[in-house]
C-alpha cells in the first residue's frame, strides 16, 4: 500500500494551549465538536499532550489543564505508512495520534481516517478474528445509578444491553447517557462552559460528567430508558472491510458482534478493525 500519513493526516488540527484550564478545553471541544485535542505549548506551538474528555473527567477535581493531560503521548511522522498508523492505534488502542516534522505539529490521525482504507482493501480477516476485549454488558432494567459508576470503573464507553434471558435487546453508550441532562444551566456554568447554544457539542464533550455527579443519577432512571433499542449488529463471520463499510456508514467506534443463533459474541471497535491494515490480530 503505497499513501503514507501525510495523504490522510488532517493538517493544522485545533489545539489547545498551556498554560490552561480545563474550561479551555472543554470549550473549545463543544464549540468544534471534538471529543479530544492535541495540547501545544503556548510560547513555541511545541506538542506538550493529548486532552480528551475522559481525561477531564478522570481527574475532575483538577483544574490545570497540565495536570488533567496524557503527558508523552505516542507521534508519527508525514512520511509513515498508514500500516504504522493502524498498528500503532489497534496495539496502543488509542484514537488520537499527532503528526510532528521538525518537532512541531502538523496534523492528526485518528482511526476514522484509516477506515476507509480497510472498506476499500481485500482482507481474510472477519470481525471474530478481531475481537480482543472483554465485553462489559448491562441490563435492561438495572437502574443508571449502577450502570455510569460500572462503566466509568470499566472504561467503557458502549455496553450491549441484554434482557432477563439473554437476548441483546439495546446498545448504551456514554452519549445517550446525556440525552435529557443539558437542561441543567447550573451544571453547565460549574464546567465554565460559554457556548450556552452548542447541543451538538455538548454530546460529544459532557456525558462523563453526569458520571462524576451523582445528584442526576435517580434510581428510577433504568438503562432501557437511555438505551438505544435493537441496535444493528455484524455477523461474527463478516469480512472486515464490510465491517469498515457499517462503522463509516453510521459513524459508529464499536458495533455488537452476533453468533449463529443472534447471540451476542462481543463487541468490535473502530481500532480491532485496523488490523486488516496491520496485519497484528495477536496483540
Amino acid at each position: 500500500m503505497s499513501k503514507i500519513i501525510a495523504d490522510i493526516m488532517v493538517p493544522a488540527p485545533i489545539v489547545v494551549e498551556v498554560p490552561g484550564s480545563r474550561s479551555d478545553a472543554i470549550n473549545i471541544m463543544v464549540r468544534n465538536k471534538l471529543t479530544g485535542l492535541p495540547v501545544v505549548r503556548a510560547s513555541d506551538g511545541k506538542l506538550m499532550g493529548i486532552v480528551s474528555r475522559r481525561d477531564i473527567f478522570r481527574k475532575f477535581d483538577e483544574d490545570q489543564l497540565s495536570l488533567i493531560m496524557k503527558k508523552g503521548c505516542i507521534t508519527i511522522t508525514p512520511d509513515a505508512t498508514v500500516e504504522e498508523a493502524a498498528r500503532i492505534f489497534s496495539t496502543q488502542r488509542i484514537h488520537r495520534l499527532p503528526v510532528v516534522e521538525d518537532g512541531k505539529l502538523v496534523g492528526i490521525v485518528t482511526p476514522t481516517d484509516l477506515l476507509a482504507l480497510v472498506k476499500d482493501m481485500k482482507t481474510p480477516l472477519l470481525a471474530e478474528d478481531v475481537i480482543r476485549t472483554t465485553c462489559v454488558t448491562s441490563y435492561e432494567d438495572e437502574p443508571l445509578s449502577y450502570t455510569v459508576p460500572s462503566m466509568r470503573i470499566s472504561d467503557s464507553a458502549a455496553n450491549p444491553v441484554l434482557d432477563a434471558q439473554g437476548n441483546l435487546v439495546g446498545i448504551i453508550t456514554d452519549r445517550d447517557l446525556f440525552s435529557d441532562q443539558v437542561k441543567d444551566p447550573e451544571a453547565l456554568k460549574a464546567l465554565g462552559i460559554s457556548d450556552v447554544d452548542n447541543l451538538a457539542g455538548y454530546r460529544n464533550v459532557l456525558p462523563l460528567f453526569y458520571s462524576v455527579t451523582d445528584k442526576h443519577l435517580s434510581e428510577d432512571k433504568k438503562v432501557k430508558d437511555f438505551m438505544v433499542k435493537n441496535p444493528l449488529t455484524v455477523f461474527k463471520k463478516t469480512n472486515l472491510s464490510e465491517v469498515a463499510r457499517v462503522m463509516i456508514a453510521n459513524d459508529f467506534g464499536q458495533i455488537p458482534v452476533h453468533g449463529t443463533k443472534d447471540e451476542l459474541v462481543g463487541m468490535i471497535y473502530d481500532v480491532d478493525v485496523l488490523c486488516a491494515l496491520s496485519g497484528n490480530t495477536d496483540e
